[in-house]
């Protein structure tokens, strides 16, 4: 379950800079026009340069559905290549979303700040359509953990995204609660759209920028 991960700079790095960390990365550069995306908004100002590291998982459905190997494995390898000390901020849509979220809450000093799009945070009170998918039974129990922690978790920075006629609205709204009941500075937004790239692409440029000044000042 070793992560593929692949690393590119996006303006002038210097030593330390920070990292955005994109699960799906190649999906996200090809389909979301996010190398663009990114330059544009160092070469204005809004965000600082940084490193770029994309994500390629090698058996996604596995790997990405609340897998407590590759949350680890995930978490030593971007130490190992990036720096244990760097500001990292996890962007990932869907499986992507939940399993950043999912490394987090194992590893909580892996990521500084999480931009989650669409997360497939399944549950059976609310997603019996995904019944059928191999791992429901382990994304359930995880996302129970979560709406139902206390004061056990090391809140970052968190942006979540979603379309508006989305299936998966309402889990994504609830654990945008539960997140924020746990002291997490959390931004919700929720636009007309379906669980699609141009859904992203459009809240990646809407909401990408403020969430990366939190997290990497």
């Amino acid at each position: 379950m070793e992560p593929g991960i692949r690393v590119r700079e996006v303006g002038a790095v210097g030593p330390g800079s920070p990292v955005l960390v994109v699960l799906d990365g190649p999906e996200y550069v090809r389909r979301a026009q996010l190398l663009p995306l990114l330059r544009r908004l160092v070469a204005g100002g809004a965000v600082q340069p940084h490193r770029l590291a994309l994500v390629t998982p090698d058996d996604r459905m596995e790997t990405y559905s609340a897998s407590t190997p590759y949350a680890r494995a995930l978490a030593t390898g971007l130490d190992e290549l990036l720096g244990r000390r760097v500001r990292r901020v996890g962007v990932g849509a869907s499986l992507g979303a939940l399993a950043l979220l999912h490394t987090h809450r194992l590893e909580p000093r892996a990521f500084a700040g999480l931009f989650l799009q669409s997360g497939s945070y399944f549950r059976r009170r609310t997603d019996g359509q995904e019944a059928r998918f191999p791992r429901f039974s382990r994304i359930d129990r995880f996302i129970g953990t979560v709406l139902s922690a206390k004061g056990d978790a090391r809140p970052v920075p968190t942006t979540i995204t979603c379309g508006l006629d989305e299936e998966n609205y309402a889990n994504n709204a609830a654990v945008a609660q539960a997140l924020a009941r746990q002291e997490y500075a959390v931004d919700f937004h929720a636009a007309r759209g379906a669980h699609d790239w141009p859904t992203w692409r459009r809240a990646l440029d809407a909401h990408l920028a403020p969430l990366l000044l939190r997290a990497w000042r």
